[in-house]
């Protein structure tokens, strides 16, 4: 389901986990990867696409997954921007059963300001967070470690950054496995 409001979402009972990122980082290839399901998030070429909290079940689980909109690049009047960023950090603040949000970052860029904007938002809010590096098929292994090292360097101080940083290829499934190992272990059942 997607809402566009925080009268729109859904009831707190179940474990849930996010996923934010700059636009066009992959993060409904990520999501389809990690479900094996091709379509469940729909990927778009055009940046920007996710305009809503979309909120998905997995099945047989007690896990909901919530993929946020994109940020840093929007086709979109600035005053809808304003509103899918206020949507996103109410719910980021309120929601008690959010037990970690995974920001995606395109392995070829790093961190970039606006993720340091994002991560700040986290901070404050005291939401738990982890970095997924992504895209890594498209650079060398040897940059694959680089990159993973200087992210993990890059968020030591940061309060409420979990300290470890997941590499992931959703083209190839590199990582995919890790990744959903980190997420069971949020899970009550785990």
């Amino acid at each position: 389901m997607g809402a566009v409001s925080l009268q729109q979402l859904p009831e707190p009972d179940r474990t849930e986990i996010a996923f934010a990122g700059r636009s066009n980082v992959g993060k409904s290839s990520l999501i389809n990867a990690l479900t094996r399901q091709n379509n469940l998030a729909r990927a778009s070429g055009e940046p920007g696409r996710t305009r809503e909290l979309n909120f998905f079940n997995v099945d047989d689980t007690n896990l909901r997954i919530v993929d946020l909109p994109g940020y840093g690049y929007a086709k979109a009047p600035k005053d809808v921007v304003e509103k899918w960023t206020k949507l996103t950090r109410n719910f980021l603040r309120g929601r008690v059963n959010l037990k970690r949000v995974y920001l995606l970052i395109d392995s070829r860029h790093g961190l970039k300001p606006v993720d340091e904007k994002i991560m700040d938002v986290f901070d404050e809010a005291a939401v738990s967070y982890q970095i997924v590096l992504t895209k890594t098929d498209k650079i060398k292994p040897p940059a694959v470690k680089r990159i993973t090292e200087e992210t993990l360097q890059a968020i030591m101080k940061r309060p409420a950054a979990f300290p470890r940083v997941v590499a992931t290829t959703s083209a190839k499934g590199d990582g995919i496995d890790v990744l959903r190992a980190e997420i069971a272990a949020l899970l009550p059942e785990f």
